[in-house]
């Protein structure tokens, strides 16, 4: 990007100001003949036709007569655009290369939905569950595809360490029969390259590629740069490690967690070989056919090795996405983005009130230069309070919240059946956690019961599909309602004028009513219109305009997602501007 001084653009508003002003010929000796040294400069280098138009116009300053007269040449529109095509240029300062980064449409509107693959296989005679295979996992996918989600995202698939491997719930004395954690990568079996051999192999899992393209369905790994024990780096690399004092190789800490089953890689030590290793796994997996990856707290590892990785994968596969699990401080966050990330976690998890919700869509879309958020209503890790304790009508907000606020989002198995017991009061660890054992589900069961979200969460998806003003993250306004527990916001898409308006009761027990007051000009519609409102959810329509009664009842709708007739384009281009933000991280 190069910015100059334009002296003829400067010498036009001069003169043309210095005759309006009532300055005459005399007067006006200097300025013309400049005007005249610059239109033979500028024809300097032009065909012969442009350079005689431009000569022309040289010669008409300088002739005597009407200063007006004289002048006009110069201000044709086919003067103007010969100029404006062929600029003057004094005093050039030259910026710094700049780098534009263009992705697919999958990095900005998505829906993910986690599955441990080997919870799938079901539960034999006796009712004991029954490890699952990539065959099995195959079968699950079906399922998925029919709830609309666009990602479905595998935790490691890996061999699975059997030095120090946890028990149920976490424990450090394992049965056994018990799996251990997925996110505890390698043993005998191999590593990062291999897949677990209880799934099955190579050839299974590309089978399950195959079957996922089928149901237009990507298929995300995960990327945890981590070791167990016994993979194969802690035997043949240990410099890739924290060698202590003592000869051992350091294990994950966060205290008071300690992780005895998990070495963490230390890339301070042998960086060039470190590099090259994780490289050659990542394009390993990206050879096979996948193009998405989530990626385990990257904002512990150094943010340049992310920037090279990136960089280097998408020299031959820019179609790749990375999203990253960075649970951390905004500057973290959004410098990961900088550097390549295409998505990123967020504290939507947190976020419960209406303050603190209104404040956070407001960050991520002035964000949105920089940072995709994946708004997950949940994780392996993370059951929040407000689903412990609020009953299946909070199942349904968060999703609404979800699914509305940011074009991406996410759902971890469990949350359809409405999974809510935690380990212990106070903790966000899912009792019997699936980390640590399998956790085969009736999901079939609880739909025929009643006791399932699935078809509300399919709904979602399919009013998303539907309305590209829910596709974008850019455009948010919310809209006053005078009940703390009442949200209402808008988005607008400025392309196609589509317009989305919803309000959701964030009490999951009590029946909420307000008074809905909206900016109808944030609407694109003129003051005191009224207008047809249809409910996407249950497809009631109603006469809206601008001061509407509402009432929201937990236990028949959670959330009123009601899209507005379409604005017509002359009313469209004023809505696409927002507020820019710079940000420095």
């Amino acid at each position: 990007m190069d910015a100059w001084s334009d002296p003829m653009a400067t010498w036009r508003h001069a003169i043309t100001t210095k005759i309006e002003a009532g300055q005459g010929s005399d007067e006006l000796y200097n300025d013309f003949e400049h005007g005249a040294q610059l239109f033979e400069r500028a024809a300097e280098n032009l065909s012969k036709e442009d350079r005689t138009a431009l000569f022309d116009v040289a010669s008409s300053l300088r002739r005597g007569g009407d200063v007006r007269a004289r002048l006009a040449p110069a201000l044709t529109a086919s003067v103007t655009r010969l100029l404006e095509l062929n600029p003057l240029r004094e005093l050039v300062t030259m910026g710094e290369n700049l780098q534009v980064r263009v992705e697919r449409r999958a990095a900005l509107v998505n829906s993910w939905y986690e599955l441990f693959p080997r919870s799938t296989g079901g539960w034999d005679e006796s009712g004991t569950p029954v490890h699952g295979t990539f065959a099995t996992t195959a079968q699950a996918l079906e399922r998925v595809a029919k709830m609309g989600f666009d990602t479905v995202y595998f935790p490691p698939i890996h061999p699975i360490g059997e030095v120090n491997r946890k028990g149920r719930n976490n424990t450090l004395t394992p049965e056994p029969h018990d799996v251990g954690s997925p996110w505890a990568i390698g043993s005998k079996d191999g590593g990062h390259d291999a897949t677990h051999p209880r799934l099955g192999t190579i050839e299974d899992f590309q089978a399950l590629l195959a079957r996922a393209r089928e149901l237009n369905l990507e298929v995300a790994l995960d990327l945890a740069l981590q070791a167990a024990p016994d993979h194969p780096w802690a035997q043949e690399h240990r410099e890739f490690f924290t060698v202590l004092a003592d000869g051992t190789i350091a294990y994950a800490e966060n205290p008071p967690k300690k992780y005895q089953d998990i070495y963490p890689i230390n890339f301070d030590n042998a960086p060039e070989k470190i590099y090259a290793e994780i490289f050659r796994v990542v394009k390993f997996w990206v050879d096979l056919g996948v193009t998405t990856f989530r990626v385990d707290n990257p904002h512990t590892k150094p943010a340049n090795f992310w920037q090279w990785l990136i960089s280097a994968i998408h020299k031959s596969n820019p179609e790749v996405i990375f999203l990253a699990e960075a649970f951390t401080r905004p500057a973290r966050l959004y410098g990961l983005a900088k550097i390549g990330f295409s998505q990123s976690y967020t504290y939507f998890t947190w976020k419960v009130t209406k303050e603190e919700l209104t404040e956070f869509a407001t960050e991520i879309a002035r964000m949105a230069d920089i940072s995709r958020p994946n708004l997950f209503v949940n994780t392996p890790d993370i059951l929040h309070a407000s689903l412990q304790h609020g009953g299946r009508a909070m199942f349904a907000i968060r999703a609404a919240l979800a699914a509305t606020m940011s074009p991406v989002w996410g759902v971890y198995s469990g949350y359809e059946l409405f999974e809510h017991e935690a380990v212990k009061p106070g903790s966000e660890e899912y009792l019997d956690s699936e980390k640590y054992e399998l956790r085969p589900r009736d999901f079939e069961g609880a739909l025929e019961r009643g006791d399932s979200l699935e078809d509300y969460i399919a709904l979602l998806n399919q009013i998303r599909r539907a309305n590209p003003a829910l596709q974008q993250l850019r455009n948010i306004h919310f809209h006053e309602a005078d009940n703390d527990q009442i949200i209402a916001y808008s988005k607008v898409d400025a392309l196609t004028g589509n317009t989305v308006l919803i309000v959701v009761n964030l009490d999951p027990r009590s029946a909420r009513e307000a008074t809905v007051r909206l900016d109808l000009g944030a609407l694109g519609l003129e003051a005191g219109a009224q207008f047809e409102v249809r409910d996407a959810i249950t497809g009631s329509r109603y006469l809206w305009s601008e001061t509407n009664f509402v009432r929201l009842e937990p236990l028949r709708d959670v959330a009123h997602i009601f899209v507005l007739p379409e604005l017509p384009a002359s009313r469209r281009e004023r809505l696409a501007w927002r507020e820019i933000k710079t940000y420095r991280a």
